[in-house]
């Protein structure tokens, strides 16, 4: 699935608490003019097997829900919200059960009229044709969902979050912790992005959108100037 030339980059994580928002939120501040699309996938009963506590249980139904502009979704301090602070011109929030998420993807991709838009959420890899996209990871690593295993073999970089490190030293402790895991994520050759790298990974998306715009322009080939993570093991 793609929507036609507009460039979608898709915003997926090892886990929960990888980043991804704020990450979503950094590139919208530097990319005026995007939009955002947030997946929730619901379930009738929830992880605590009582529908009462799934906070969108009540809004499952036959079909996907699209929630889609400031009147609609914004909330304080939650992620639509916090996208809407950080100057998407347009949220688009699905709500959906597993087996109609690929339905509220189509629908909310074709609400979508600027020429870029971020996507957070793992599942969408499993349905759209990514121009761009990143996973991320914190630099101590952690838990990593099978549906993350999956985004990992359609990305272009892994996103590398932390608190207080700089660049190198965030790359360093990840490197590390990868060089420690008894299975091979098969990353090699991924650069790795991390806080300092921002204005090259949005010159890198500006380049991308560019060329869908305009396709007369040749898009230079490679992944960028960050660094893949063999480079970071010694």
């Amino acid at each position: 699935m793609k929507n036609g030339s507009t460039t979608i980059v898709a915003i997926s994580g090892f886990s929960s608490n990888t980043g991804k928002t704020t990450l979503m939120c950094e590139l919208l501040r530097a990319l005026p003019g995007w939009e955002a699309i947030k997946l929730t996938r619901g379930h009738y009963r929830s992880c605590g097997k009582d529908p009462d506590t799934c906070c969108v249980s009540d809004l499952l139904g036959d079909e996907p829900l699209v929630r889609s502009g400031r009147g609609e979704n914004y909330a304080a301090g939650k992620d639509t919200g916090r996208f809407w602070d950080a100057g998407a011109s347009n949220v688009h929030w699905i709500i959906a059960a597993d087996e109609k998420v690929e339905k509220g993807i189509e629908e909310a991709l074709d609400r979508v009229q600027t020429p870029g838009v971020l996507i957070e959420g793992n599942s969408f890899l499993n349905f759209v044709d990514a121009d761009f996209a990143l996973v991320c990871a914190r630099a101590e690593g952690g838990t990593i969902k099978a549906t993350a295993r999956h985004a990992l073999e359609k990305a272009d970089g892994v996103y590398v979050s932390t608190i207080a490190d700089d660049g190198p030293t965030a790359r360093a402790r990840f490197a590390s912790w990868c060089a420690g895991l008894a299975i091979d994520l098969e990353i090699d050759g991924l650069p790795i992005y991390t806080r300092d790298d921002l204005p090259e990974l949005v010159a890198r998306l500006k380049q991308i959108n560019l060329a869908a715009e305009e396709p007369a322009n040749n898009l230079q080939s490679g992944r960028g100037h960050a660094p893949a993570l063999e480079s970071l093991i010694p």
